[in-house]
């Protein structure tokens, strides 16, 4: 009993059911019949929480969740190009594209107000500094998200207090958010615990670049919770940038990663999803191990225009997954959106997005590569 305390959540599970049966074989009467405490995580990374007492069961090991993902929100940018109606049904759309039991987004701007912070110098052409009102996050609230991820190039647009202010902002609101070094954001999902961590090539993340490092995280995650979700931002930018090939990606003298590498060494180190976004353009999808690589799920939101929706840059998409409590496979899928003139997020009729997907992902993992019916429903490649 006492090294069953020490197992990853995963082994203890299998433990404890093999006791299980074992003590009601005996006649020990019902599971949980004696209440003792079940631990819900906190909010906001770490999964510390206080005890409380429920008298719900475990679920049966073979439920599983859905999990709903997005590439890049930028809700507009402040002071002079914001959305009409100060942001009010920004995501009216997507909204119910987005519904899952677990739904998260990259957030790749501060929700602050300006702290003087200067990142951009005066005669910067190729500098881009974003951010919204904090009150923007009730917004994210509204559309159905429950976390945010911080990982990428605009999170720390204004320093350290943008960044603190972005977190208190999403707090306010209820929302969870990952992304800063060494955090593991845990959340109870219907009795199954998720471990969300960020990574990027930036010093305010998770690195992305230290493959030993990430791995590392990574299995601290699988140490703490049932499933692990990783979200990163990695790879080269432009409308040019769909494909994914093995190697380093560098984009204006930056190591934006090897996302190959990084992906499957992320698994192989216990992660169970990997939602990739940065190259503000879609890329395939494959499975490695049972387990989805999405590389990048393009642009999602670009409010006053703040990204450009010229072609596949303005193409996105929700992908949604489910998974039962170890990790495996249960089904998922992708919804296409665009943005539309002002930015928002949009429902796509002709499934652009979809059908790029469905190219990218046979034409770069010929043997590996999700595949695709045309409802946009995922299924591993036959034998995989």
């Amino acid at each position: 009993m006492y090294a069953a305390a020490f197992l990853p959540p995963r082994r203890l599970a299998l433990a404890l059911g093999a006791l299980l049966a074992v003590l009601l074989a005996a006649g020990c009467g019902e599971p949980g019949a004696g209440g003792d405490p079940v631990w819900e995580p906190g909010r906001g990374g770490g999964g510390t929480g206080a005890p409380v007492r429920s008298g719900e069961p475990a679920p049966p090991a073979e439920q599983s969740i859905s999990l709903s993902a997005t590439g890049d929100i930028i809700m507009g940018n402040a002071p002079n190009r914001l959305p009409a109606n100060g942001g009010k049904g920004f995501f009216d759309s997507v909204e119910k594209a987005l519904a899952a039991d677990l739904v998260m987004g990259n957030l790749e701007e501060p929700l602050t107000v300006d702290t003087g912070t200067g990142k951009c110098g005066p005669n910067s052409t190729r500098c881009f500094q974003f951010r919204a009102p904090p009150d923007y996050a009730a917004h994210l609230r509204d559309a159905g998200f429950d976390l945010l991820n911080q990982a990428n190039n605009h999170g720390y647009d204004y320093g350290p207090k943008g960044y603190e202010n972005t977190q208190k902002a999403l707090e306010k609101y209820e929302l969870e958010h990952t992304g800063a070094p060494d955090q593991i954001t845990v959340v109870d999902v219907k009795g199954v615990k998720v471990a969300v961590a960020g990574f990027s090539s930036y010093v305010w993340s998770n690195s992305l670049v230290d493959i030993a490092a990430a791995k590392r995280v990574i299995t601290k995650a699988a140490g703490m919770a049932d499933l692990v979700v990783v979200q990163v931002h990695m790879g080269g930018e432009g409308a040019d940038k769909t494909r994914v090939r093995p190697g380093t990606e560098m984009y204006l003298g930056e190591n934006r990663g090897d996302p190959v590498r990084f992906s499957k060494a992320m698994i192989d180190a216990g992660a169970d999803l990997i939602v990739g976004h940065g190259p503000h353009v879609l890329r395939g999808m494959e499975f490695y191990k049972g387990r989805l690589i999405a590389y990048s799920l393009g642009n999602f939101a670009g409010g006053g225009n703040s990204l450009k929706n010229t072609g596949r840059l303005g193409w996105g998409g929700v992908l949604k997954v489910s998974l039962k409590p170890d990790g495996g496979w249960a089904g998922g899928s992708f919804v296409s959106t665009y943005m539309n003139s002002a930015g928002k997020p949009t429902m796509d009729g002709d499934d652009r997005g979809l059908g790029l997907v469905k190219q990218l992902s046979r034409s770069d993992f010929p043997d590996t590569g999700a595949r695709f019916d045309d409802s946009g429903a995922i299924s591993p490649p036959q034998g995989g």
